[in-house]
């Protein structure tokens, strides 16, 4: 089949479609679908496997799923292929609606796309004057220019530092504040490097990058959305089926982690105890032990990889809490 060719690259291909590839033949859903890079790749290798396909895309972005759309052209005639726009988070809904109980397999690839960060009118970087913005779904009521021209100090304090890990948060909240009304991404970045001390400054790339990332992670409430779909990660998948994602920062990645390492513990009984009085199970076997990163080559060819952590799980057949 011919397809489009993908306006994007999508980190850490290979290994995604390897982990995915012993997934068992149902269902696959790609919660941040994009431009439909990885799911071309991985909807391929189920065809080539399986000689069909059922792909369920989901993202809340409506032009990333026009890119989808055209890249995953074709797919139609040997599969279902569905793409919806909706938030990961309404994975559960999103199943039970089609009366689907279990998938063959997950994947999120967190965080922002080259969708977001290249089209300067969205807002997203520093790099770029353009209006304040950040909001991944347009109908989304507060962006980011409410948000740094309404909150109080003490609030975007608390969001720089919560999400963005911001050390000097105090100092570039009340430089916000002094500076309202901030109306580009221009005005923004400039504020806050005049806030943070010259000597950090030369440190650690450009001194907006952490404030960027809060202020995207607030307008998207995209934490939130992340420990509430990752429960139905693990529990909506199959006996034998797998789990991949995707994130590029330490918030992403630590809950991951620990949704994951949760699922893989078994008996929780106090020791010593002769017999298991709990009877809980593992759910899930790690397929990767430690977060794994794109190797040099990928980085040198994408440098936005270069910040990616992977973790993958298998669904044991049995398990339950």
């Amino acid at each position: 089949m011919t397809m489009t060719a993908a306006p994007h690259v999508p980190v850490m291909l290979d290994r995604v479609v390897a982990l995915l590839a012993d997934a068992p033949d149902g269902v696959l859903v790609d919660g941040t679908v994009g431009a439909g890079g990885h799911a071309r790749a991985l909807a391929e290798a189920r065809v080539e496997r399986y000689g069909h396909v059922h792909l369920i895309g989901l993202d809340r972005d409506p032009m990333a799923l026009e890119l989808a759309t055209a890249t995953l052209d074709g797919l139609g005639d040997v599969g279902t292929v569905e793409l919806i726009r909706t938030r990961f988070d309404a994975l559960p809904d999103i199943l039970d609606d089609r009366g689907i109980d279990t998938v063959a397999g997950i994947l999120l690839d967190l965080g922002i796309s080259s969708l977001h960060v290249d089209r300067a009118e969205r807002g997203f970087s520093y790099r770029q004057d353009a209006p304040l913005d950040m909001r991944m779904d347009p109908d989304l009521p507060v962006s980011a220019a409410d948000v740094v021209n309404s909150w109080s100090r003490g609030d975007l304090a608390r969001i720089l530092r919560e999400y963005g890990e911001e050390r000097f948060a105090d100092r570039v909240a009340r430089g916000i504040v002094a500076a309202r009304p901030l109306r580009s991404t221009g005005e923004l970045a400039e504020v806050v490097r005049d806030a943070i001390p010259a000597a950090a400054r030369r440190r650690g790339g450009h001194p907006a990058t952490r404030t960027f990332q809060a202020l995207r992670i607030a307008v998207n409430d995209e934490l939130a959305a992340l420990e509430a779909v990752l429960p139905a990660v693990v529990e909506r998948l199959a006996p034998g089926g797998v789990a991949v994602v995707l994130s590029y920062h330490s918030l992403e990645d630590r809950r991951v982690k620990r949704a994951f390492a949760e699922a893989a513990t078994g008996c929780i009984c106090p020791p010593g105890l002769p017999v298991c009085g709990c009877g809980r199970t593992p759910l899930v076997e790690a397929l990767v032990r430690r977060p794994e990163r794109p190797d040099e080559h990928e980085i040198a060819a994408n440098p936005r990889a270069a910040s990616a952590r992977l973790r993958a799980v298998r669904r044991l057949p049995g398990g339950h809490r």
